[in-house]
């Protein structure tokens, strides 16, 4: 049993693809969710993933139903996690072995009636805590710089990202609205022209 609030306010949460209800199941039983290395954000030691449900999943798509706390990561291959697909076409590509801890349902799901193509991006428990729709898990402006610094500090250890690389922790808004997923968000509430079937082939 969690003890409230669940997820802490402060936490760091990425919002996950889950586009097979079968990756949803090795979720909830074998503990671990997959990335490919090719298309993995730029933070994975996040406390939480929140898993978001295409539209494989019938009556339950289009919204986040679950919650995992996130125990660790590990780099490996496709054909390592999946043995029964050895001639998948990304068999011997690297992946993020995300380990998980129990999945919770949370109280009420939180929905989106209308979609856009939805990629990786970063909220905090704190804006998870009081969301109805997906929307609502977009960082305020005022909330920005805030978490630009914990995810820099989670980068800090990585080789690429080297806490000199940008003195003061400046902002750069270009990468800053790729980690929140702003333009993918906003895309859903606002369709482009030749908007498309949903594409989230990341997990493939």
């Amino acid at each position: 049993m969690m003890e409230p609030p669940f997820p802490p306010p402060a936490s760091l949460i990425l919002v996950a693809v889950i586009n097979d209800p079968r990756d949803l199941e090795i979720a909830r039983l074998l503990g671990w969710y997959r990335i490919p290395l090719r298309s993995a954000p730029r933070v994975i030691a996040v406390d939480y993933l929140a898993l978001y449900q295409t539209a494989a999943f019938g009556e339950a798509k289009w919204r986040i139903e679950y919650l995992a706390p996130v125990r660790g990561h590990e780099l490996t291959t496709r054909i390592e996690l999946l043995q029964d697909e050895p001639d998948h076409p990304h068999a011997r590509k690297e992946y993020y072995k995300v380990q998980l801890g129990p999945l919770v349902r949370l109280a009420r799901p939180i929905l989106t009636q209308r979609w856009r193509r939805v990629t990786f991006f970063y909220t905090t428990g704190e804006l998870l805590l009081r969301a109805v729709s997906l929307h609502d898990l977009i960082v305020p402006s005022e909330g920005r710089e805030q978490l630009w610094r914990a995810l820099r500090e989670r980068l800090s250890g990585a080789e690429q990202y080297a806490a000199d690389d940008a003195p003061g922790f400046e902002i750069d808004p270009a990468l800053l609205a790729s980690l929140l997923g702003i333009k993918e968000l906003e895309a859903e509430y606002h369709p482009g022209p030749g908007a498309g079937p949903e594409s989230n082939r990341h997990q493939r």
